[in-house]
């Protein structure tokens, strides 16, 4: 919505619920000389466009902000960054795997399975906690004090009346308490980061300002 300045935003929806939240990871190839966090700081902050990394989002999105808030935080100008978009996380895997970017940034979720089967080497997380059953420091352990989640949520449509969105709000609370969902949240790594109705509402517009902010004050 900022890069692009589109003429319609969040706010001009109808907030339902947040839902989830999830950190980013940094991911390298199991052939990749980078074993740890600090040694892909050390080789990125000695040539940051040598090193290109790799995200599924477009300019703006969360894969691309993360690195920014990354580089910023070791000291590196956010416009020296060789950052690459892929439509995606296939083709950011199949990028990583051959060795088309350095290191490449996306959801916890994404390639759970590939870290597993030792095909992904783990670096780091970007939240302010490690995930349970991943063994990789989040960022604020590796020295840069930052920290970066992605949240999801549900929107419907504006101009829906009380009625209505009452009862949207009223349907997705109870589906939130079900336990598929519970096992869902197990299943891909998510944290429970529920927030209904007004509530979503106001964290929109809080979300909105922080990322113009960010955004900003990163010359994007």
């Amino acid at each position: 919505v900022h890069t692009n300045e589109t003429p319609r935003t969040l706010a001009d929806t109808t907030p339902i619920a947040r839902l989830t939240e999830e950190q980013d990871i940094v991911v390298v190839g199991k052939d990749s000389p980078y074993k740890t966090i600090g040694e892909l700081l050390t080789a990125w902050k000695a040539n940051p466009g040598k090193l290109p990394v790799g995200g599924g989002s477009s300019p703006g999105g969360p894969d691309h902000l993360a690195p920014m808030l990354m580089a910023q935080a070791a000291g590196i100008a956010p416009k020296e960054v060789n950052y690459v978009p892929f439509d995606g996380g296939g083709e950011l895997l199949a990028s990583i795997l051959g060795d088309k970017v350095a290191f490449g940034v996306s959801g916890v979720g994404e390639y759970l399975d590939q870290i597993k089967a030792g095909e992904l080497r783990l670096l780091a997380v970007t939240g302010p906690k490690r995930v349970p059953g991943l063994d990789a420091p989040t960022l604020r352990e590796a020295g840069l004090d930052t920290e970066f989640t992605n949240w999801r949520g549900i929107v419907a449509p504006p101009g829906l009346s009380d009625a209505e969105r009452e009862k949207l709000v009223t349907l997705v609370t109870e589906l939130h308490d079900s336990p598929q969902w519970r096992e869902s949240l197990k299943t891909h790594g998510w944290n429970d980061a529920f927030l209904p109705g007004d509530e979503f509402g106001t964290f929109l517009a809080e979300q909105d300002r922080r990322v113009g902010s960010v955004l900003k004050e990163l010359g994007l």
